[in-house]
């Protein structure tokens, strides 16, 4: 072959190259990261109403990208909460149900009763780690003691920091977190002191995780543990020290504006490392608000009930998600989804399939253009094993509540009456039977959180 042909045929071959390579990175998935505040209210931002805590960075992010105001958690409480979300099973479904059920390993408390996640269940990290993504994980978890199939390590993420127990993560100034499988001791928390706070490392791990993995695609998983109950934070000046407050009410708008600080830094460094259009990020809460704090920061907002109840208050959680270019920016979207969504999304926004068997579908659409028809025939389930609580179910813009064991059912109109202040069950026999129905047929029976609904 002349010199010319050869050389030619080089930059033929170069820029198939380029193309093909060019072609995989347009097929390629976003970065995904997902942050999740620990018993943060539905009225605890300032754009979803908050008029006294400070959370400049998170309305901003809602400015940058879109506020759904009809997001549900997966549960009122933390474990079966975000079980749904790792599994895309509802709480009918899904392994873990409750924080704690009969049987499983012993917990902090000295009894049985912490169920894992089994070796069978698919959770998000497991769909994206096949898709080629490395995944990662800072802050609580819940679904897993040490040695049990419901480790993170076992269950998709390739690193992990920070609590297994979910109870050990009320104190903010732990004697030690997990890195893998493996104590990191915190010298400075020793002996009941308070010198490093617990939040602060987890923040710091998810920034190096971006930084370490930028030039790959990445799925980042943020539990954070504030604003849950202890009401913990460090020294240093926050602002509210000098309000006319009770300390809890301080350190709780102090513990929400640290986390709006850190998701604004999580944002910052997507944007000084060219990510912000090629990262969605989602920013949301567990559940409910612990307290309603009424009168002061009106935690749950305009909604009825908090943490533990299967009102709105305890079950519909802020969601802001901001996708540069792909999520409208400075948009609000009142289509209702929830966590159970969040596994098929992901794996859609990956380019895989999900799992069979699961009860979430893709959002993707509800996501990028508000799409409406994502709701269209769907039915939201949730059971409670606490307080003797029961099961709710939405369809369409009806809500059911029916109590454990209890043949009454409150039906409430959430298109008129959102704080559900008004049942209607009297009015409303066929939709009642409609509602009944769709709980006897949402559970698939637990031996760790028997049914007997």
């Amino acid at each position: 072959m002349t010199s010319w042909r050869f050389g030619l045929g080089l930059a033929l071959g170069f820029l198939v190259a380029a193309s093909v390579r060019a072609a995989e990175e347009a097929e390629r998935g976003p970065n995904i990261v997902f942050i999740m505040a620990d018993d943060l209210g539905y009225g605890d931002l300032g754009c979803y109403g908050q008029e006294v805590i400070r959370t400049p960075r998170l309305d901003g992010m809602a400015r940058e990208g879109t506020r759904f105001t009809q997001c549900y958690a997966g549960s009122t409480v933390c474990a079966p909460s975000r079980s749904v979300l790792m599994t895309g099973q509802h709480t009918g479904h899904t392994t873990v149900r409750g924080n704690t059920g009969i049987g499983g390993v012993q917990g902090l408390g000295g009894a049985k009763g912490r169920v894992p996640l089994r070796a069978d269940d698919v959770t998000v990290a497991e769909v994206l780690k096949a898709a080629g993504y490395v995944t990662g994980m800072t802050g609580k978890w819940g679904l897993g003691e040490p040695g049990t199939s419901g480790e993170p390590n076992a269950q998709g993420f390739d690193e992990w920091f920070g609590f297994l127990n979910q109870r050990r993560a009320h104190n903010h100034y732990p004697d030690y977190l997990w890195r893998n499988r493996e104590k990191v001791p915190l010298p400075g928390n020793a002996d009941g002191r308070e010198g490093t706070y617990a939040h602060d490392l987890c923040t710091d791990f998810a920034l190096d995780f971006i930084r370490r993995h930028k030039d790959r695609r990445f799925f980042l998983y943020v539990p954070w543990t504030p604003p849950h109950d202890k009401y913990q934070m460090p020294p240093q000046d926050h602002g509210y020290g000098r309000m006319d407050w009770k300390p809890n009410e301080i350190s709780h708008a102090a513990m929400v504006t640290r986390i709006d600080r850190d998701a604004g830094r999580i944002l910052d460094l997507l944007d000084e490392l060219g990510l912000a259009e090629e990262t969605i990020v989602f920013f949301c809460s567990d559940n409910g608000a612990a307290r309603r704090w009424e009168g002061r920061f009106d935690s749950s907002g305009p909604l009825r009930g908090r943490k533990r109840d299967l009102t709105e208050g305890g079950l519909r959680t802020p969601m802001i998600v901001r996708w540069k270019g792909s999520v409208p920016a400075g948009k609000t979207c009142d289509v209702p989804w929830w966590f159970a969504d969040v596994l098929p999304t992901c794996a859609d926004l990956a380019g895989v399939e999900a799992p069979d068997g699961i009860d979430g579908i893709s959002v993707v659409e509800t996501l990028t253009a508000c799409d409406p028809s994502t709701f269209e025939g769907r039915h939201f389930y949730w059971e409670f094993h606490e307080r003797g609580a029961g099961q709710a179910v939405r369809w369409k813009h009806w809500k059911a509540i029916r109590a454990k064991g209890g043949q009454g059912v409150e039906l409430y109109d959430l298109a008129k009456d959102p704080a559900e202040a008004n049942d209607l069950a009297a009015r409303h026999g066929d939709i009642v039977r409609k509602l009944r129905a769709l709980m006897s047929s949402s559970r698939r029976e637990s031996k760790e959180w028997p049914g007997q609904f």
